[in-house]
């Protein structure tokens, strides 16, 4: 089959074990590793894939961005991945209020393209950034404005797809282009008229099962909506033609807080009569898990008082309409429920902070609270919207009554509930209990008139449960319209029509812990456990945002499953039990998906679940290479603090290395030795080192403040240190340096090298104490080597008071400066900048108190979204980076810096970023410090 599929399309079959295991889970607890990975380009590739499968009788499976809760996009025979290339947007045409598009296309891309018009794609799951329009038709998704505009089968106008057999078809509003097809349909809805008219089409929520009301005579035999949430069990779709709708000129939004959840979902049926166009629910349990992230505590803040709330959004044509209706729906709910508060925002900027808490939530309530684990499972259950208070109140009795804990959010105005579940997966008493909870559920939602499942299709995951909302003669008919498309089953099998058991290939069902190890780091949060953490990545793919936020800088320019966050994960995941990837710690398929890692720590910070791949990185590294020869990278840069010394210690020695190494054939061997990347400028050492130059400097009275002399600023940039001496001395403090020789450990950390981290840290602390002892804050000027402080020395050394202490005593220059209690003798700049913000302070700590004392200066800032630099350290500088580290920089930071004025300032407070910029760049970025310390001398108005 594999060699059939490569001559079919060549070049875009993927069969390696790395490949196939990043592709083996979706966003379900489902796992099936495929055969092959193919990514077409067009329809041609398509039926010759499916012509290829076909004849060697293997299973075809679609996938657009593999953000499915149900598993509707894994499977064990050739799985298509339209995201990479089919994702061309063909054709909008703003007056008959349609597109045309690939299944690739990005929801957020074609909303985009469609605002242009004054128009949107009205289906809106929370997924929008990642999830391609194929997936949505695939799984029938809605969103949170389907309360208005409906599912996505209401917003289909026609598809274009290929059989099990290889042949095309065009399905429309009135049928298909194939005579004898569109006459055996007929037949089939002629003999079941009663079934279908009686048990399908329900309420608009009820999307299980094959959407054949369609196909009633009353509804036009409409092909292309009854194939809407088919799965790709009936045919693969290579092109669909979509409705578009007119975007309010305004919108507001009422958050209406509750007592509790049932009051909530009592009203929300009314609120969405009264015309509000979202009216979407959650629990204070979502806000309390949270709040239980790091830097999250104050998360929520503004919303009302309650234990539940609902997010009314109002449009309108003006902004003063629309705040008027949302006041008119908040005045609904708080004069229909006792107790309820309620808020009106029309703020951009806060509403999306609001929404973002809402759309987070598949991922937030991963981990409860209290850092248990939550599952998918029992996801996207709807009843008709007036069951829904009632359906709660049993659901959750449901759960007491088997010892579980979940965490409710969804789009109650349509009676739709999401529902993560605290099931213990791991052990064949827990998948027994699973099944238990799951069945008694589908008894409970067919008993309150629904549907196990409101939006993305059955899938894996409720399948098997047709069978109890349905009778015998309406699965019949699913099961007779699939054969007409499909009389192999050949497409997506085990899904809808003869479905696997629901408790079958769970990811983390037992064996998935195969390999245990005890970590080096702590892993506090996942208690000590390495599997605990990788599972953390439940698939909700925001790694795979392309334009927005910072993580995952390698999937974002090579937009390669394996280089995303989740399918690193999904790897390690494979890795850690032991069949499809094997040889455990050795495992070369591991190494190569951690590769091009930046190890920017971004998704410790933008994940919704706060996966810590920098981290899973190093503790890879460190257990691959345990008692072997390591690449000559991590000799040379992972070891570096040593080197670096050694120059400094020998007078002239810097000077005579810089001299030596501005030859290009003592460049060449050096870089060739010590593994560094050919294209990279060799960095120059500082004549004399930061310590060196404060020795002569004259001591001066005041509170006395530790400066932390990183190896970057000690040995490459000491005028950033002696920049922030002088700040800190004009403020009034006395600046001192620790005794000998301190490092954080970040070069042997981030090459894997954790027993040397230890053992600096260990040292540095001996060298703090008598610092620690009196309480003295320890500032850093090296982000990377502050959040090592901060965050990897607890890690690295959990049993450690002092690494604890030095932890809570760590501050970022700019947060001491700004906390510092009296007046700044800075005077105003008034300059225009650029900002790069050192990946790891943005997802570890805060640029806020740099924002604000840059702001006071008088600067106009423009910082870069894009994230890291691209050099992220050692990374940039190793062989095979160049090409990602290089894009990186070209997504934004470089288009911006060769766009800007000569005299706009650019900041870097990261020795890698200055260095980045320098080498792609005509441009010369400077420390805060810096920037402070020309403020000092500069004219003008004092603060």
């Amino acid at each position: 089959m594999v060699g059939d599929l490569e001559r079919a399309v060549p070049g875009k079959v993927r069969v390696d074990p790395t490949s196939l295991a990043a592709y083996g889970s979706d966003a379900s607890i489902y796992r099936r590793v495929p055969a092959a990975v193919v990514e077409p380009e067009s329809e041609e590739d398509v039926v010759r894939v499916v012509r290829a499968a076909a004849a060697s009788g293997v299973p075809v499976t679609a996938r657009g961005g593999g953000t499915s809760v149900a598993g509707n996009a894994i499977g064990s025979g050739a799985v298509l991945d339209f995201s990479r290339r089919m994702d061309r947007i063909l054709e909008i045409d703003p007056d008959a209020r349609t597109a045309r598009v690939q299944p690739g296309v990005v929801l957020d891309d074609l909303r985009a393209a469609a605002a242009e018009h004054g128009l949107t794609f009205a289906p809106d799951p929370s997924t929008h950034s990642r999830c391609t329009i194929g997936g949505m038709i695939g799984n029938n998704a809605c969103g949170a404005h389907s309360v208005v505009w409906g599912t996505t089968a209401e917003n289909v106008v026609a598809l274009r797809m290929i059989r099990a057999d290889g042949s095309p078809l065009t399905a429309t509003a009135t049928g298909s282009d194939d005579p004898e097809l569109d006459a055996r349909l007929r037949d089939l809805v002629a003999a079941n008229l009663a079934v279908l008219r009686t048990e399908l089409g329900r309420f608009r929520r009820q999307v299980s099962g094959y959407g054949l009301q369609n196909l009633l005579p009353e509804r036009g035999f409409d092909l292309a909506k009854a194939l809407v949430g088919s799965e790709s069990t009936c045919g693969i779709v290579t092109e669909a033609t979509v409705r578009l709708v007119p975007v309010p000129a305004a919108r507001a939004l009422a958050v209406i807080g509750f007592p509790d959840v049932y009051r909530a979902a009592e009203v929300a049926p009314e609120l969405a009569s009264a015309g509000a166009m979202t009216v979407e629910g959650m629990g204070a349990d979502l806000l309390e898990a949270l709040r239980s992230r790091p830097g999250k505590q104050d998360a929520g803040r503004e919303l009302p008082s309650g234990r539940a709330w609902l997010y009314c959004e109002a449009g309108g044509a003006t902004q003063d309409e629309a705040e008027q209706r949302a006041a008119e729906l908040a005045r609904l709910a708080t004069g229909r429920i006792a107790g309820a508060e309620s808020l009106v925002v029309t703020d951009p900027a806060r509403t999306r902070e609001l929404w973002r808490i809402r759309e987070g939530g598949a991922g937030i309530v991963t981990r409860l609270a209290d850092g248990g684990e939550a599952w998918p499972g029992w996801e996207d259950s709807a009843v008709p919207p007036e069951n829904l208070a009632d359906y709660l109140r049993d659901l959750y009795a449901l759960l007491d009554s088997h010892g579980l804990r979940g965490v409710p959010f969804g789009h109650f105005g349509e009676g739709c509930l999401h529902l993560r579940v605290d099931f213990r997966l791991g052990t064949e008493e827990g998948l027994a209990a699973y099944r238990s909870f799951i069945t008694e559920a589908a008894r409970l939602v067919a008993a309150h008139g629904g549907s196990v499942s409101g939006e993305h299709g059955d899938g894996r995951a409720r399948s098997e449960l047709l069978r109890h909302m349905y009778s015998q003669q309406a699965r019949d008919c699913f099961a007779e319209f699939k054969r007409l498309f499909d009389p192999r089953g050949l497409l997506n099998p085990e899904v809808l029509v003869d479905p696997a058991p629901i408790d079958a290939g769970v990811r983390p069902g037992p064996g998935h812990r195969a390999l245990e190890v005890t970590p080096v780091h702590a892993l506090s949060r996942d208690g000590g456990s390495f599997a605990a953490a990788v599972n953390r990545c439940v698939g909700v793919g925001s790694c795979r945002n392309l334009d927005t936020g910072s993580m995952c800088p390698s999937f974002k320019v090579t937009r390669d499953e394996v280089y995303s966050t989740r399918g690193r994960a999904r790897v390690l995941a494979e890795m850690l039990r032991g069949e499809s990837v094997v040889d455990g710690w050795r495992s070369t398929e591991a190494l190569d998906a951690l590769d091009l890692c930046l190890s920017c720590k971004a998704c410790a910070g933008d994940c919704p679940v706060n996966v810590d791949m920098a981290t899973y990185k190093a503790e890879f590294l460190h257990q691959h290479y345990r008692g072997r020869v390591r690449p000559r990278a991590h000799y040379s840069m992972g070891r570096l603090p040593v080197w670096l010394r050694l120059v400094s210690a020998v007078p002239g020695l810097a000077a005579a290395s810089n001299a030596l190494l501005a030859l290009r054939p003592v460049s060449s061997l050096v870089k060739r030795v010590g593994g560094i990347e050919s294209r990279r400028e060799m960095i120059r050492f500082a004549p004399r080192s930061l310590t060196r130059r404060l020795r002569r400097r004259p001591e001066r009275g005041g509170e006395t403040v530790v400066l932390w002399p990183d190896t970057f600023t000690n040995h490459l940039s000491p005028e950033v240190g002696e920049a922030a001496v002088e700040v800190l001395e004009a403020l009034g403090y006395r600046v001192v340096l620790p005794e000998g020789f301190v490092c954080c450990g970040l070069t042997w950390h981030s090459t894997g090298q954790l027993d040397g981290a230890r053992e600096v840290l260990e040292r540095s602390l001996s060298s703090l104490a008598p610092h620690l002892a009196a309480g003295r804050a320890v500032i850093g000027l090296e982000p990377s080597c502050t959040v090592m402080l901060r965050d990897e020395a607890t890690e690295l050394l959990p049993g450690d008071g002092r690494a604890r202490r030095l932890a809570e005593r760590t501050r970022t220059f700019a947060e001491f400066v700004a906390e510092h209690d009296g007046p700044l003798p800075f005077g105003r700049l008034d300059v225009a900048a650029i900002a790069q913000v050192h990946c790891h302070q943005e997802a570890k700590g805060s640029w806020d108190p740099d924002r604000a004392l840059l702001e006071r200066l008088g600067v106009d800032l423009d910082v870069i979204s894009a994230g890291c630099c691209g050099l992220a350290g050692n990374f940039g500088f190793e062989p095979g980076h160049w090409e990602v580290s290089q894009a990186c920089a070209e997504r934004e930071l470089y288009p911006k810096l060769r766009a800007a004025a000569e005299d706009t300032l650019v900041l870097a407070d990261g020795f890698s970023c200055r260095t980045q910029i320098a080498q792609g760049t005509e441009r010369r970025a400077t420390h805060l410090a810096e920037v402070l310390r020309d403020a000092l001398g500069s004219a003008g108005r004092q603060f």
